[in-house]
């Protein structure tokens, strides 16, 4: 009897979404184009946060957002109200961008022109951890309704984080969460990782992500 082949299906896969990310991420360094893929679970703020950063940082750098999600266009409305570039990019069902999703977006989008395009990935701590998808910087959102367990029981999520915003931080009263046990558990998972906490909606701490962003955008710009 002939032996059986046995391929590694899911690594097969991976290898391939990988090869994508980092051609995209060569072909974002020659246009000096910084990719922010920004994520987090439904409701923790992505699209307020991306919204306040536009504004903040729209006299400096020429902005485009691309909103992916698998129906509606909902984010999508909200963000080109602020005047950028705004492309909807709707998954057909998967609950994650890939680096091919990702590449055929950038195409279709046409970033000439542009310094920073935001990624709001697809809502969740599972499916979007698992794929590289060319970003320069991997930004996760984590909301203190959400609970402080997140870290512990999202490992990936924050180990494939660049930077951690802690959002609603103005609700605080009002939750049972453990704000230091929570960045101990992020520095476990990812030892030095920043971990800013902000409101999205009140503005504290916007102005240290903010700086965080444009330097990461500058150094880009400038390898």
């Amino acid at each position: 009897m002939s032996p059986v082949k046995i391929i590694d299906v899911k690594q097969t896969i991976l290898d391939e979404n990988n090869r994508i990310a980092d051609q995209t991420r060569g072909d974002l360094k020659k246009k000096k184009l910084f990719l922010l893929n920004l994520m987090s679970s439904p409701g923790a703020g992505k699209t307020r946060i991306v919204t306040s950063t536009i504004r903040s940082l729209q006299g400096e750098f020429r902005i485009g957002v691309m909103e992916a999600d698998i129906e509606s266009d909902i984010d999508a409305k909200r963000v080109a109200e602020t005047g950028v570039r705004t492309l909807q990019l709707h998954t057909g069902g998967l609950g994650h961008m890939d680096a091919e999703m990702t590449r055929q977006g950038l195409v279709s989008f046409d970033t000439s022109g542009l310094d920073l395009v935001i990624l709001e990935n697809i809502g969740s701590l599972v499916m979007p951890a698992g794929f590289d998808i060319g970003a320069v910087k991997n930004a996760m959102i984590l909301s203190v309704p959400e609970g402080d367990d997140k870290p512990v029981k999202y490992p990936r999520m924050f180990h494939l984080a660049d930077i951690v915003l802690i959002n609603k931080i103005d609700t605080l009263p009002y939750f049972d969460f453990d704000y230091q046990k929570v960045v101990d558990d992020i520095h476990r998972i990812r030892p030095g990782i920043p971990v800013l906490p902000v409101s999205a909606l009140s503005g504290d701490g916007m102005n240290k992500w903010i700086d965080y962003l444009r330097g990461e955008i500058r150094s880009w710009q400038h390898l």
